[in-house]
This record gives C-alpha cells, sequence and structure tokens, in this order.
C-alpha cells in the first residue's frame, strides 16, 4: 500500500512520486540488481568523474546514496520500534566529505549498499502491519515507516535518473529502468 500524502514531509514528495509500485518490498529487492548492473556498467577510469566542478565524483554518489540507505533504514527501525524520540537530520554534504568514499573503487561502493539495503529489507519484512503505520519526526518532519520504505527507493531512482541525465551514464538496464519507473 502506497503512503498517504500526510506521511511524509512535501520534501519528500518528488521521491516518492518515482515509486509507482504498491508493492514497496519487491521494489527494494529488485533495485539491488539494478543498481549493480548499471553501477557495474561503468569504466574505471570514469569512477571520480564529476560533471562540472564542485560536483560530486559517481563514487561520492554511490557513497552519498549508502549514507541515505543507512540514515532512512534506521529512522525506520526506530518508528517502527514505536519509539517517539524525534531523529535529527544529517548533513549530506559533510558525511560525503567526511568519508572515505572518493578513494574507495566504485565496486565496493555498491555492495556496501548493497549489504545495508539487504539488512533493511530484512528488517522490513519482519514488521507487523502497525509497525508499518508507526511514525515520527526525523529532521523536524512526521513520517510513518511506510514512507520511509518509499522514500529508499525513491532516493535511488533520483540518482539513478542523475547518472543517466548528469554523467552519462547510460546501459540497457539504467534505460529500462529509468524509462519504466519515469513512464509508469
Amino acid at each position: 500500500m502506497r503512503p498517504a500524502d500526510a506521511e511524509f514531509a512535501s520534501s519528500y514528495r518528488g521521491y516518492v512520486s518515482l515509486v509507482p509500485e504498491t508493492d514497496v518490498l519487491t521494489a527494494l529487492e529488485e533495485q539491488v540488481g539494478i543498481f549493480r548492473r548499471v553501477l557495474g556498467s561503468v569504466d574505471r577510469e570514469r569512477e571520480t568523474f564529476a560533471y562540472a566542478p564542485g560536483k560530486w565524483t559517481i563514487r561520492q554518489v554511490v557513497g552519498h546514496i549508502g549514507d541515505g540507505e543507512r540514515v532512512f533504514g534506521f529512522r525506520a527501525y526506530a518508528f517502527s520500534r514505536f519509539d517517539a524520540s524525534p531523529l535529527a537530520g544529517f548533513d549530506d554534504h559533510a558525511y560525503v566529505e567526511q568519508s572515505r568514499c572518493a578513494d574507495v573503487p566504485l565496486a565496493d561502493l555498491v555492495e556496501d549498499f548493497a549489504a545495508v539495503r539487504a539488512a533493511n529489507l530484512r528488517m522490513f519484512r519482519a514488521l507487523r502491519a502497525e509497525q508499518w503505520t508507526a511514525g515520527g519526526v526525523a529532521n523536524g518532519a512526521a513520517i510513518t515507516v511506510r514512507a520511509l520504505a518509499f522514500v529508499m527507493v525513491g532516493h535511488v531512482r533520483h540518482h539513478l535518473l542523475g547518472f543517466r541525465d548528469r554523467y552519462g551514464v547510460v546501459s540497457s538496464v539504467l534505460h529500462a529502468a529509468t524509462t519504466d519507473e519515469t513512464t509508469a
């Protein structure tokens, strides 16, 4: 079931809109294979490419995606446990700047994301119905566990589109994935 607009802040609307599916668990699971295939098509010398001065490299974007997966996953975990403690936001630029992702081979960053996603999937699959609708406050805005799952899929899709449109990462897998996702 898709989250209602009241389940998340308007700042997440773009991510949620990239997820037309109602079965978010399948979308989360299938995305790992797409992510691996798309980023596996990047030549080693392109891993450090940035489309403009001051923009992140492909490696840094993938590191950022891993950071987002961890943060959104923790929020979902905490709220699914009915923890009412407000959670702070995170400065994604500071996280990337303080990480080593610019120096880590792309394949390792992709597998790091896949491992975190696998753990998040195990957590989501174990939830009871009432845990999916549980929510809390993160970064000053209310959000539910269900909405966070959709945000996680949409966040990755957003960056897949960026790889296509800004980084010139073109593969048949990416073309099919982004065409299906943006026309559905």
